[in-house]
């Protein structure tokens, strides 16, 4: 757990590193951008709604009255709970899709599923329940534990609705409430919606010709078919010894499967359009000496470290506490600064210069470390990635580009035709070549970057005088403080949308879940059945985020495509969703100055 030495990078010549990266972006560029992909409904319903974890127990339809519902049971649902009750918000429930709290971490069980950043920093709630991760990546299982942790500790279990989906959300002017609809007919009536859904919430397929004329047995990551595999989270797939499997996609949840499905399968063929950059995991138990060591108040420092690297910038002087390729450009751009005392040169023109270089320079030795562990130089340049640190979700891994040297695994680079050319009753064509395969599997990510419409799927989704949430942020955002829209009474957002970015996710989360929890206990406080942002403020607040735009379009268009960048479209929807880019730590002074003034200045209280 102590501070860490830079990593030893290669010179590099950026000019032809730039260009190189620009014609492996232009080879994967789509005219279609996010709409290449299928949306998990209909014939593919079984990919989104289905539930291979628990039994969907009958029940009979609720119709009742609540104060507050908070929609998704993951951690920021969790989180928000938690601040209601904080807050002595008592009557509230919590409506999950799934069978149990976690979120992603329920759903997503499949072989190898780990956390890709500092477990430390990303588990909420540690010191609320004296809880301390077993290692610095936390396996999915702890993660799940940890969110039914969380659900006992805090009472959340008499507040859940679980195997329940939102079909619809419409205010009611009469009833001064949101009327919600959902699958198992239920009826209820909300004075306060709050919406935690998450990022990660909705399965998406590859709309790839012929994906439902293939004939063998099909599932994504998100849904893993244990019938079918064998085995358990970690690893021992052992009912597919005489399978041939396909894996299309190879972001986070394809590079940690594809190890697992290696060792048990007779062969393993992946699909692979753009390679992921894989920083070493080098994952180790918590020290117990360490965890003794610790005074209250430890994570928000890490927390704020962390932030420091993978956002802004160390200090002098100031260590690195997660000491991982998250932090490596910051970590080494310090060393550098460091070494030349050259703090001082330290200009905002000179900062971008420098760190550009330590990014090329890190990249640079991801490929060379390909090099050293793929054995075959062909399948070594596939999984070469040619693009800029960030403009991918980093991705840790001891095993996978082992993985390829195996001789029951073939890796098919799919960039030239933009991915896989069309799926047969047989298998997968790539290049004009059909693979025939026993099984694929969708490694294909969520409903991030595509329109909000399909990231939600409830329908309709209505304010005042029905107007549409889509609608109203059809054409960009509007909200106040993120977590707010008028025209909406007594709605409130979690997750990225004008609000604060920072590199421990759930700690955005409880930024948010604090401010929504103040507004609703101030409304029952002052007696007022609506809150709702003025216009007026609606608009400052985009004023805002407007100020503190920074503009990083440059960076983002160079990228490969992929959901960080909307799939590389010109007006791309960012999984950011217009932050507020003039700092997090900035952003939280600036909520509580205005909390403290109890003035609740732009909404109107009814």
């Amino acid at each position: 757990m102590q501070d860490c030495a830079p990593t030893q990078t290669p010179d590099v010549d950026k000019a032809a590193l730039r260009a190189k990266y620009l014609v492996e972006r232009d080879k994967r560029l789509r005219p279609d951008g996010g709409n290449q992909y299928l949306q998990a409904e209909n014939e593919f319903a079984e990919f989104y709604e289905g539930d291979p974890h628990l039994p969907v127990v009958p029940r009979e339809p609720i119709a009742d009255d609540i104060e507050v519902v908070v929609i998704g049971g993951g951690f920021s649902g969790l989180i928000t709970a938690h601040r209601l009750q904080q807050a002595g918000v008592a009557d509230f429930r919590i409506i999950e899709l799934g069978g149990d709290f976690g979120g992603v971490w329920y759903w997503n069980r499949y072989p190898g599923i780990q956390v890709d950043s500092d477990s430390y920093c990303y588990l909420p709630l540690l010191e609320e329940t004296g809880f301390m991760p077993k290692e610095k990546f936390s396996h999915g299982d702890e993660c799940f534990e940890h969110a039914q942790r969380i659900g006992k500790h805090f009472g959340l279990y008499e507040k859940a609705i679980f195997h329940t989906l939102i079909r619809s959300l419409a205010w009611d002017e009469q009833l001064e409430r949101w009327r919600i609809a959902t699958n198992r007919g239920d009826q209820i009536r909300a004075r306060f919606v709050v919406m935690c859904q998450g990022p990660y919430n909705r399965p998406k397929l590859p709309g790839i010709p012929g994906i439902t004329d293939f004939k063998g047995h099909t599932f994504h990551t998100a849904r893993w078919d244990y019938e079918y595999t064998g085995g358990d989270l970690h690893g021992g797939l052992d009912k597919i010894a005489d399978k041939k499997i396909a894996v299309i996609g190879t972001g986070a949840s394809g590079v940690q499967a594809i190890p697992h499905l290696a060792r048990g399968a007779r062969h393993l063929t992946v699909f692979q359009r753009t390679p992921s950059y894989i920083f070493e995991r080098d994952n180790h138990p918590t020290d117990p000496e360490w965890v003794r060591t610790l005074q209250p108040g430890w994570r928000a420092e890490r927390q704020r470290n962390f932030h420091n690297a993978a956002f802004a910038f160390y200090s002098p002087g100031e260590p690195d506490l997660i000491c991982d390729g998250w932090t490596e450009v910051a970590r080494n751009l310090a060393a550098k600064l460091n070494r030349g005392n050259r703090w001082a040169e330290l200009t905002p023109e000179k900062f971008m210069e420098w760190k550009e270089d330590e990014d090329y320079r890190a990249m640079e030795r991801l490929r060379r470390r390909v090099e050293e562990i793929v054995e075959d130089p062909q399948t070594a340049e596939k999984l070469k990635p040619y693009y800029r640190n960030m403009c991918k979700r980093p991705v840790f891994n001891d095993d996978y580009l082992p993985t390829f040297n195996r001789p029951n695994v073939t890796l098919v680079d799919v960039s030239q035709s933009k991915g896989v050319e069309r799926i047969t009753e047989k298998g997968i064509v790539a290049d004009g070549f059909e693979y025939e395969v026993d099984c694929i599997i969708f490694a294909s990510g969520f409903e991030i970057t595509t329109g909000l419409d399909r990231q939600l799927d409830i329908e309709p989704f209505a304010g005042r005088e029905g107007k549409s949430l889509y609608d109203h942020w059809g054409k960009g955002f509007r909200t106040l403080h993120g977590v707010m829209a008028h025209g909406f009474p007594n709605h409130f957002a979690t997750g990225f949308i004008q609000g604060g970015v920072t590199a421990a996710t759930t700690l955005m989360f409880e930024q948010q879940a604090d401010h929504i929890a103040y507004i609703i206990k101030e409304a029952q406080n002052r007696g007022a059945a609506i809150v709702e942002p003025t216009a007026e403020a609606e608009a400052e607040w985009v004023r805002t985020i407007r100020a503190n735009a920074f503009d990083n379009s440059a960076f983002v268009m160079e990228c490969t495509p992929g959901y960080y960048n909307g799939e590389g479209e010109p007006n791309g929807r960012s999984f950011l969703g217009d932050p507020f880019w003039g700092g997090f730590y900035v952003l939280e002074e600036l909520l509580q100055a205005w909390r403290d003034a109890g003035d609740l200045r732009g909404l109107t209280l009814s």
